[in-house]
Parts: structure tokens; sequence; C-alpha cells
């Protein structure tokens, strides 16, 4: 059992609570409120939430509107955790519509933050959103609206990734071409075969994971003064929702062939549109990947997914002109499949010449690369 399962101490309404010894909650004040039911165990939901967690999580909870029930717990005989109910909320994991939104009754307190992260991420978003105009002046037709939950832990992870990391982007043209002939050839088998689209995010994925393992630096994280290389290739997906973004993790990617990168892609996507997601399934991501591509544009300059050190854009791709060299030493112009990558990359750990060595590689994969299903 982990020593934060076994003695968990904290403060909640200025007393001391010892929850975790035996797995029960030593809450001396609904014990004596409360008489014990005849059926030896809960016999209703709110009792249910009361034995799942302690008084702090049902405080969180609270705060951002999210039911206790719904989350499965880690700890002793599925009990909530702290940890558990602050990645439910980071996340947005199998969040309801009526769960985003910001009660009126809500404190305008930031909540914990997951010790993965400073502790001053939500406070350095409230300053810097206090510091501008925080009432700006509103006019006929203008319409305000609080910010939903996830729009808000959008907002305070940004920040503090720029705050944290040195951002340098760096872009590069890669010809698509070859890729683009073989999904040609392979999609319809695909889909009958699998029940499922065979687009060109998986082959973009098996070369990052190869150009991961070359490069091992752009896998890694920093911590404090020191700089830890991540052993698994977890990649991060960024999906882009009706009401925010949520990045679900394919985990040890390095080790799937491109269909079952295809697999695992399509699957989590879907199911974080539908809200279907587990906890797990959104954290341990080591290197993200983001495709505005998908709406047409041609390449942007993405802020890093803390605490990782790189992200990759991923650009549309689309037929362009391009000057190509024959055999004989004749220059001719073709029509290719080509897109724009960027990779923004932290210049605290991570030189611009491993940048451009990474890019570089990832072209020569996609360009030369043998594919196989």
């Amino acid at each position: 059992m982990p020593a934060e399962e076994k003695r968990e101490i904290e403060e909640v309404e200025g007393r001391s609570y010892d929850y975790g010894r035996a797995g029960a909650v030593a809450d001396a004040t609904q014990a004596q409120a409360q008489p014990a039911s005849n059926g030896g165990g809960p016999n209703s939901v709110e009792d249910l939430r009361k034995t799942k967690s302690s008084p702090l999580v049902r405080n969180i909870a609270r705060e951002h509107g999210v039911d206790i029930a719904r989350i499965s717990g880690s700890g002793l005989s599925g009990r909530v955790t702290k940890k558990d109910i602050l990645n439910f909320i980071e996340t947005g994991a199998a969040l309801r519509p009526q769960d985003l939104l910001l009660r009126k009754d809500a404190p305008v307190s930031s909540p914990g933050v997951p010790s993965s992260q400073s502790p001053q991420t939500s406070q350095s978003f409230s300053n810097s959103a206090a510091s501008a105009n925080s009432q700006p002046a509103t006019t006929v037709g203008d319409r305000v609206e609080p910010m939903s939950v996830m729009r808000k832990k959008i907002a305070e992870h940004m920040t503090f990734s720029k705050q944290t990391s040195a951002h340098v982007t760096s872009v590069y043209e890669i010809d698509m071409t070859q890729v683009a002939k073989f999904r040609g050839k392979n999609k319809s088998e695909f889909q009958t075969r699998y029940g499922t689209k065979l687009t060109f995010m998986p082959f973009i994925f098996q070369a990052v994971t190869q150009a991961l393992r070359k490069f091992p630096v752009v896998n890694s994280q920093v911590s404090g003064e020191q700089i830890v290389y991540k052993g698994d290739i977890n990649l991060g997906m960024a999906v882009a929702l009706d009401w925010g973004l949520i990045v679900p993790v394919i985990k040890r990617a390095d080790t799937l062939s491109l269909s079952g990168l295809a697999l695992a892609a399509n699957d989590l996507a879907d199911r974080a549109r539908t809200k279907k997601l587990l906890p797990d399934e959104v954290a341990g991501g080591t290197f993200t990947i983001t495709n505005p591509g998908v709406f047409g544009g041609l390449f942007g300059t993405p802020i890093i997914n803390q605490p990782q050190v790189a992200i990759l854009c991923v650009g549309t791709i689309e037929k362009r002109p391009k000057v190509l060299t024959s055999a004989d030493g004749d220059d001719y112009i073709a029509i290719r499949q080509m897109a724009y990558f960027a990779l923004t990359y932290d210049h605290r750990i991570v030189d611009g010449a491993d940048a451009e060595k990474f890019l570089s590689f990832m072209k020569e994969y996609l360009e030369t690369a043998q594919f196989s299903l």
C-alpha cells in the first residue's frame, strides 16, 4: 500500500483528518452524526460517495461539480484519492457537458495542482489574468460567459508552459507522395479488414517513434537540474473537441506496427469525442503530435505539453509543384504531395542541431521507407 494511501492527512475546515488507516475514513463528525446502516454497507449513492472518498476529495469534487461515483479510484477497495480526482479534472476525461461548465456558486479560487507540475501553475494563470484588464468594457451585442473547467485548465497549462520552457520552432517541408501512394493502394483493404480508416497519421507516428529512438533527448523531460531520458515512447495525439482539447496517449508506440498505430489512434480519438476515455489514457505522454492540417492549416508553432520538451505540428498534405532531378541530372517540375512539419522544442535542453537532425531524419524516413501494414 502506498504511503500516501496509508496516511493521507489533510486540513479540512480547520481540522486534521486521518484517512486510509485500514482503508477507512476517520471522519469523526460524520460518524457521530450518522447511524450505521443495517445492511453493513453503503445504502445510497451519497453513502457510496462518502465511503469512496475523503472529505478533502469531496470538497474538490463539489468545487468542480464532479460526481465522485463516476471516477475509478486507484486506492484501496477502489477508493478515490486526491491524485485521482485532480487527474480527472485536469484531463476532462469522461466529462459531461454539464460538468464542463463552471457553476455560478463555484469558488473563484484555483484548484489544486498535480505533483508533476509546479504548485504555482494556477497562481501564475490567475496573476497573468489579473494583470490584464479583468473586466473589459462591454458594449451592446457582446456575450460574456464563464470559462469551462476544461478551458480554464488549458489556459493554465499553456501559460505555465510558456513561462517554463524556452520555445523555439523549426519547420521542414516533407514529400509525402510515397506515403500517399502506399495508403491509396491499401486503404480499401484496411477498411475491410479492420473496419476503420487508414489515415496519414500512423505513418507519421511511426516516423516519429524511429526519430525519438535515434534522438532520445527529444523524448526526455527536465527535473530540476537533471534530464530524464524516458525509456518508453508514449505518443500524445491532440484531439480537438467542440468544447476544448484533449490529448490521449498511445502507450509504447514504438512497439506497434503500422496497423497497430492506426487502430490505437482511431480508437482513442473516437472515445475522446464521445467522452469515454479513462484517466490513464490521457497520462504519461513523452512526446505530443498535433495535426492542424486536418483543418487545412499549413503549419503552426504549438506550445509544448509540459513536462515534455517537444511537440510536432503536422500541416495539411496538399499537391504542390516541386523541382526534381532525373537520373541523368536534368531538373524537372513535378506535382507532389507535400506537407510542412513544425517541431517546437525546449531550447533549455534541446539544441537547434538536435531539432534539425530530428526533422531531417523524419524527412528521410517518410520519403524513402518501405512501409508494411
